[in-house]
């Protein structure tokens, strides 16, 4: 039996995390000592862990909730586990490209800066001007 403070040392997860994972519903209620003090089995560090991986990975809340749900019935297709995956690789893989663009347009502002005084600082003109930002140049 392991006590919050270890469960969430050995998860690398804040005991106000865990709380609120329990207050939500992710993780089940755990069993308490006569002394009101929680108590953890290996099931929960298990749980506790795969929820830590899953957002760790940038899966929502209630994705790692649907991929639990999943996970409790081994008997099922995997397809909607496959299905959660690849909604969360399309989000990473947006995200990623609205990076690259911020990346591209950040290097265009400072290559076009040569200026030596504030008053004629391209990256200043630049982030004033909204619709110049992301454009294609």
């Amino acid at each position: 039996m392991l006590s919050i403070g270890t469960l969430g040392k050995r998860t690398g997860t804040k005991v106000q995390t865990i709380r609120y994972y329990e207050q939500i519903g992710l993780m089940p209620e755990p069993g308490r000592t006569e002394g009101g003090q929680r108590r953890y089995e290996d099931a929960e560090l298990d749980r506790l862990a795969f929820i830590r991986h899953s957002r760790e990975l940038g899966f929502s809340l209630e994705a790692i909730r649907e991929l639990l749900d999943l996970s409790d019935n081994p008997e099922r297709s995997c397809a909607q586990i496959d299905a959660v995956a690849q909604k969360q690789l399309h989000k990473v893989e947006a995200r990623i490209a609205r990076l690259e663009a911020l990346r591209i347009e950040l290097r265009r502002m400072i290559g076009e800066c040569h200026a030596d005084r504030v008053a004629d600082c391209r990256i200043l003109e630049v982030l004033r001007d909204h619709e110049e930002c992301l454009s294609e140049h």
